[in-house]
């Protein structure tokens, strides 16, 4: 606001994960989840209500937030991961409501993409895993970094009569009745 005068828009990028395979129901800690959680759901809920007034304000702007298509299949890095980034998309229908009209916010929900953070957490696995995206996906494309952030310029420079929505960019893994399992 000092900079610029008006803030038109909003990315909540920030994300933490542990990862543990879903079966071992003790490999997370109660820090664990309370990490996780605070980063990936409360951090997106203080950002919004930060820059809301400022939007309303103004007479509009537009926030997306970067979910994870582990919220809607309950699948990923681990179950504290799947369940923050579940109550990220809740929260988007929520905060949607409440905003509108002035502000949209929508949600984008990668599948798997290509990314230090994934090749540094999945360590020897990344690969196996990158082919079998690439094999599999009905486009046969793993997503990379570009292609998220141009789903996230499409809904904040476009769509605007989009709000409230989860946009699952993943070369279509969602369509197999079998999520990736990477674990």
């Amino acid at each position: 606001m000092a900079k610029w005068g008006r803030i038109d828009a909003l990315v909540n990028s920030a994300g933490t994960t542990s990862y543990v395979d879903h079966a071992d129901l003790e490999g997370l800690t109660a820090e664990d989840f309370r990490r996780t959680f605070s980063v990936n759901v409360y951090g997106v809920f203080q950002m919004v209500r930060a820059v809301a007034p400022h939007m309303k304000a103004a007479g509009g702007g537009a926030i997306v937030t970067v979910s994870s298509i582990a919220g809607v299949t309950g699948t990923g890095s681990s179950i504290a991961y799947a369940a923050s980034k579940a109550a990220v998309n809740t929260m988007t229908l929520s905060l949607a409501r409440v905003l509108a009209p002035e502000i949209r916010i929508n949600a984008i929900c990668p599948g798997f993409v290509a990314t230090r953070w994934q090749r540094d957490g999945l360590g020897a696995k990344y690969d196996e895993v990158v082919a079998r995206v690439e094999s599999t996906t009905p486009l046969r494309h793993t997503c990379t970094a570009d292609d998220i952030a141009e789903s996230v310029v499409m809904l904040i420079q476009g769509g605007r009569y989009i709000t409230g929505e989860t946009l699952l960019v993943d070369s279509g893994l969602h369509l197999d009745l079998a999520p990736l399992r990477i674990r």
